[in-house]
């Protein structure tokens, strides 16, 4: 029997665990090539032979997916597999009929063929949109697992921008971990607040041998805490699954892929940011919560802001930087630098378009809504500099850092800077806790307070 010729479509993650999980060993595909879109730099690789398997003896390139169409004529491709988040529908569908024209199939795996069941109880943190607030979610419901005497370890989505074949299976236990394993900032932003707080995180190119590794972490692991990217669904199969909205992107959560996915599997909806948010976008993805997961219980929270120098801000002209991809493909026109420029009285938020340098003028040009904010791209060394350029010939008196690690310990400002934290806080009656409590009842799980005292 021929193979079917395919593609998969993606962006450096789900792509990568689709094929693990699904194509790796099937006798019936040949994968010919990844697409990579919506990070830099990522095409012009190879998926090494070493994660790829026996079937692929030099591994499988990676080519941009701007070359899709020459690309299943000359390949004589008959299906292509979508296999990236944070995308509009019409996005999604714009690149079903790329693919039909060219003579392909469209298709796109579901979670039962995707996800990993673990011997460990799965808590899923996802959401609709990325920039919902997962991370400090995640962050508060290991400290409310930590008090309760049980042993998290957290995997998070990937972000495999380096060396794959190093990057298979990656452990953060560390600061110095991320100089060993060359993190890019974009990582770094995601793991470092976890290990900052005695934390211990996982992550890398192959998330079965990472659940391996992190069932058998030396420190103890009686849950999988799994912390979503974008608004992807998760690689293992939950136990308890949480989805994030977001009211300050009403509607978004009915409008992206896979968004809505993690929306109508969610066993509690939470939704974030409801102190910065308007009363009509709380009420718009409220109504939504309740249409579409109608049994998942409702819980309010805050993303509130700790603004370590405000003295800085008042009265100035500053430059605010902001997380990346929230900014970029997460389409967001505010973060957490910018509210607390507002909240603490800047003159004014400075347009930071005049002074790009090398890459990120190109991030401008792919994505010319950002605006006034700054995105901390740093997917690589040249990125890192470009970014630290710009902020240095910024004419700012200040520099407002909104990303969850700060730049100025990485790269050199050459102003006056500030740093802007988000941290949980649930809203009213204490549901999170009492779902969490009814979860360990569920699994019969003992923390180590329960044996102790037994």
């Amino acid at each position: 029997m021929n193979k079917r010729k395919a593609l998969i479509l993606g962006a450096a993650g789900r792509d990568f665990h689709n094929f693990n999980v699904f194509f790796r060993d099937h006798p019936n595909y040949e994968i010919v090539a990844f697409t990579a879109a919506q990070i830099p730099d990522i095409a012009g690789r190879n998926y090494p032979a070493s994660l790829a398997g026996e079937q692929y003896p030099n591994g499988i390139p990676i080519l941009p997916e701007d070359s899709l169409t020459t690309l299943i004529r000359q390949k004589r491709i008959e299906e292509c597999f979508f296999s990236y988040s944070d995308v509009s529908y019409d996005t999604v569908m714009h690149l079903a009929a790329v693919v039909q024209a060219a003579g392909a199939t469209f298709t796109m795996l579901g979670p039962e063929d995707t996800m990993i069941k673990s011997n460990k109880p799965v808590i899923a943190v996802c959401a609709v949109r990325t920039g919902c607030g997962k991370s400090p979610t995640s962050r508060h419901i290991l400290n409310i697992l930590q008090d309760k005497g049980i042993r998290p370890v957290v995997i998070r989505h990937p972000m495999p921008y380096g060396n794959l074949e190093n990057q298979k299976v990656q452990r953060f236990a560390s600061m110095q971990d991320f100089q060993d394993q060359a993190c890019t900032i974009e990582e770094m932003e995601e793991y470092e607040p976890y290990v900052a707080n005695g934390h211990v995180i996982y992550a890398g190119a192959d998330y079965g041998a990472i659940l391996e590794a992190a069932e058998k972490d030396p420190l103890g692991c009686d849950v999988i805490l799994w912390d979503g990217g974008n608004n992807d669904w998760p690689f293992y199969k939950p136990d308890f699954h949480f989805t994030l909205l977001d009211p300050h992107r009403p509607g978004d959560e009915l409008a992206y892929y896979p968004g809505e996915v993690n929306l109508r599997m969610a066993d509690a909806v939470i939704i974030s940011k409801v102190d910065s948010a308007t009363e009509e976008g709380i009420a718009t993805v409220l109504k939504n919560a309740h249409r579409y997961a109608p049994n998942a219980p409702v819980i309010e929270a805050s993303l509130e802001i700790d603004t370590v120098h405000p003295e800085l801000i008042k009265g100035k002209r500053v430059l605010v930087v902001e997380d990346g991809p929230t900014l970029t493909h997460g389409g967001m026109k505010i973060g957490a630098g910018t509210i607390a420029a507002q909240r603490h009285g800047a003159s004014e938020i400075i347009d930071p378009r005049p002074y790009l340098k090398g890459k990120l003028k190109r991030t401008f040009q792919t994505y010319p809504n950002i605006g006034n904010l700054l995105p901390a791209m740093g997917y690589g060394k040249v990125q890192l500099l470009d970014l630290e350029e710009t902020i240095r010939h910024a004419d700012c008196d200040a520099v407002v850092i909104g990303t969850p690690i700060n730049l100025a310990r990485l790269i050199d400002i050459g102003h006056a800077s500030t740093r802007v934290q988000y941290s949980f806080k649930e809203k009213g009656a204490n549901k999170l806790d009492h779902l969490l409590e009814t979860f360990i009842h569920k699994h019969e799980i003992k923390s180590e307070q329960w044996e102790t005292s037994n």
